[in-house]
Parts: C-alpha cells; structure tokens; sequence
C-alpha cells in the first residue's frame, strides 16, 4: 500500500492522540492494583460517569464547559470513593475473587443505573467549538482536540508524579504498594491513602471520558465497557501496578490500532480483536508486562 508522509503524520496524530486517552485511563487501574491488587472493572464505568456530568454540567447549568471540565471530574471522583467505600472496602479482608466479583457487579449496576437515570438513547456531547476546529500544519488536517488531549494528559501526568515522588501521601501510596501490612503498622492511614488513590483513578478517568467525549461526540450508558477493557489491556501490556507501564501500554495500544487499520485497511473491522490479541502475544511472552516486575502472591 502506498502512503504518502502526510497521509501517515495525519494517522500518527490520530494514533497518538487515542494513545494518550487510554494511557490516561489505564493509569486509575495501574493506581488501584499497584495499592489492593485489586483490578476495578468499574472503571469503564466511572469513565461513563464523568462523561455524563460533564454532559449534563454544560447542558443544564450556566457554568462555563472550562470550569464544568473541573468540576465534573471532582465530583466523579468522590463518586469513585463512594464506590470504594461501599463496594470494596467491606471485603477487604475477603479472598481476592470476592473483590472481584464484587468489581464486576458493581460494573454492572453502573451501567443499568445509567441506563435508568440518564436514559438510553444516544446523546450528543456539546463540544466548545475552540476544540472542533481543525488545523492545517504541513498539509496535515489536525483537529484541535488531537493537540488538546496529548497536552492535557501529559500535564495531568506531571501532577500525578509529583504527588507521587514529593509529598507525603505519595510516600504512604508507594510505601503501601510495597508491603500493605507493614505499612499499616507504622502508622500509615490506610482507609485515608484508598482514598486519595480511588478518587485520584476516577478523576482521571473522568478527564479521559471528557477526551473521549469530545473526540466520539456520542453518549452512551454502555460506553465505557469497550474502552474501560482496552484501557486495562494498556495497564496489563506496560505491566499493571506501574505507572510508566500504562502509559506506555496505552500509547503502544492507539498507535497500533490506528497504525493497523492505515496499513491494512481490510482490517478495519478486526481493529477492536487487536487489543485482545496484542495482550495474549504480551502474556504469552512477558506475562509482567513489559515494565512489570514479578509479584509474589500471599496465600
């Protein structure tokens, strides 16, 4: 197939720009496994969420969509804590599989809740109209929101390492990342530090799911399912439990998907089937991840 550079920067663009999306996403589920090893299927679903308040924040009140893209995100991020408070942590003490079929059903409620309060018709995100303008660089048609996401992902990522490397609750967070009960024995608060991590993973899930919204205007009460998965491919292909790794696994997993389509276009319909089969090659070959590190489980 011949392609011209313009043809492959404007699919790099685009590729890079879904990167950033699922790397933003899958770092909630890195946060969450890294502290419980707890793999939050609800994930997807707080995605949902966020996309919902921010629909409904522009929509019906008069707040500017600048300050509602803050707001929105906040708000499911204390929605995430709830979940955890009620969801999860009654069974921390519980076997893993427990948690787990609790994450799924939880999931699942999300969902048919969506479906109940926000009904389930599409609706139609209402993007600013700064962010559906398109440039033009080097011949290259670029929508503004491919330059909007990269940058806001990359500036969340900066604030997240720095709350992880040089404060306080950073330290508790890697300190219960290492060893929960050691770190529950000098005196870490460890129902404090779930927390922060839950409602920090649900913001940035929320923010993703006002991306994602901006670049596919159309809501669903289903729509974080798909995405909620590939984002924990990405998690699970960087290494799940390493931030870095998610990152990289989501960058690794939009370009691939864009990248393969633009290349072999007869594929088009298999681009969804080639996150599932990127993560078997990936555990066939480095179960880990690629930045992961071998954990030994308790029993």
């Amino acid at each position: 197939m011949n392609m011209s550079i313009q043809e492959f920067l404007q699919h790099m663009a685009n590729g890079i720009s879904l990167g950033s999306l699922y790397a933003l996403i899958a770092i909630g589920y890195t946060m969450v496994y890294g502290i419980l090893r707890l793999i939050n299927f609800a994930h997807g679903d707080i995605f949902m969420l966020g996309t919902y308040l921010t629909f409904y924040g522009i929509i019906f009140t008069p707040i500017p969509w600048y300050i509602v893209f803050i707001l929105a995100p906040a708000l499911t991020g204390l929605l995430g804590l709830v979940l955890e408070r009620l969801a999860y942590k009654p069974l921390r003490e519980s076997p893993r599989i427990t948690v787990l079929i609790s994450a799924i059903g939880a999931s699942f409620l999300l969902q048919n809740l969506g479906i109940l309060v926000f009904g389930g018709r599409p609706k139609a995100f209402p993007t600013p109209a700064i962010l559906e303008k398109v440039l033009n660089v080097g011949g290259v048609s670029i929508a503004i929101v491919n330059f909007v996401i990269p940058i806001v992902t990359v500036i969340l990522l900066i604030g997240l390492n720095y709350v992880i490397q040089k404060t306080k609750t950073g330290m508790a967070m890697r300190a219960l990342s290492k060893d929960y009960e050691t770190a529950s024995l000098m005196g870490i608060n460890i129902n404090g530090i779930i927390s922060i991590t839950f409602f920090i993973g649900s913001f940035l899930a929320a923010m993703g799911g006002i991306m994602w919204g901006v670049k596919y205007p159309q809501l669903m009460p289903h729509m974080g399912v798909l995405p909620g998965l590939k984002c924990f491919i990405a998690a699970v292909i960087g290494g799940i439990g390493n931030i870095t790794g998610a990152v990289l696994g989501g960058f690794i997993l939009g370009l691939g998907e864009i990248l393969l389509i633009a290349f072999l276009p007869t594929l088009t319909g298999y681009r969804d089937a080639f996150a599932f089969i990127l993560l078997i090659v990936i555990l066939l070959l480095k179960p880990t991840g690629l930045m992961g590190e071998k954990i030994t489980e308790k029993v």
